[in-house]
């Protein structure tokens, strides 16, 4: 049977800088020879981007924040059955633009929804199907405002406006406590510094991943003798004649 692909995902508060990351790291990995799928959520198909823009209007200011995550795990599910799970069963290298610890920062922690019902849904959308890599970026909510105000187009502005400063912050602090919890699979890469030395961190970290895993599955392919038949061929070779 063919090895499931892998899973990583980059996540962080609006503006920390995963659109720049994402570009970069993607060009790094084609020149080493891989051919990363991208996707992103809320999105990454028809059905979710449609979603996504629900979501994401200015418009609709009065839905709830339970309302937001039912919509966030329905675009998921789509997501996963259209797009993950198949590419994955392919071997294939994924790469998601957020995924579901998005939803316990967002809605569990900045929207104070809580863990248990985002644990609930996650449970019944995801299942085992969790990232294989998380990278948070981090950054303060003033830095990343910062920033915002310095792109053209003003929506991240408006978007920080709306949303505030203290919501990133419990954002934020949701992601610190995943990677708390999770230092094996999410690893946080402060972005209060150039892009290229952000870059040459993730680098470092996904080249590590991708070495132990390729000799993790090399140890795989080893065929494995029995310990009766290693014993049997340590008592021949004993045997005096």
């Amino acid at each position: 049977m063919k090895k499931r692909g892998i899973f990583i995902t980059l996540e962080g508060i609006d503006g920390a800088g995963k659109s720049t990351q994402l570009r970069l790291l993607v060009s790094w990995l084609r020149r080493r020879g891989y051919r990363p799928r991208i996707t992103r959520e809320p999105g990454g198909t028809r059905i979710g981007e449609q979603i996504r823009n629900l979501l994401l209007a200015s418009a609709n200011r009065k839905l709830t924040p339970m309302a937001e995550l039912l919509l966030m795990y329905a675009a998921r599910h789509q997501h996963l059955e259209e797009v993950l799970r198949p590419a994955l069963a392919r071997g294939e290298l994924v790469i998601s633009d957020r995924f579901n610890d998005a939803s316990l920062a967002y809605q569990g922690f900045g929207r104070g929804l809580g863990e248990h019902p985002v644990r609930l849904l996650d449970e019944l959308v995801c299942g085992s199907l969790q990232p294989d890599l998380t990278l948070i970026l981090d950054v303060s909510p003033k830095v990343a405002l910062h920033r915002a105000n310095r792109r053209p187009g003003g929506t991240d502005r408006r978007r920080f406006e709306n949303i505030g400063l203290r919501f990133q912050e419990r954002v934020r602090k949701g992601y610190h406590e995943i990677a708390r919890r999770e230092p094996w699979r999410v690893k946080v890469i402060p972005t209060d510094r150039p892009a290229r030395e952000v870059q040459t961190e993730i680098r470092e970290i996904l080249n590590s991943f991708l070495l132990e895993r390729s000799a993790l599955k090399d140890s795989s392919r080893r065929p494995q003798r029995s310990k009766s038949e290693g014993g049997r061929k340590r008592l021949a070779g004993n045997t005096s004649r």
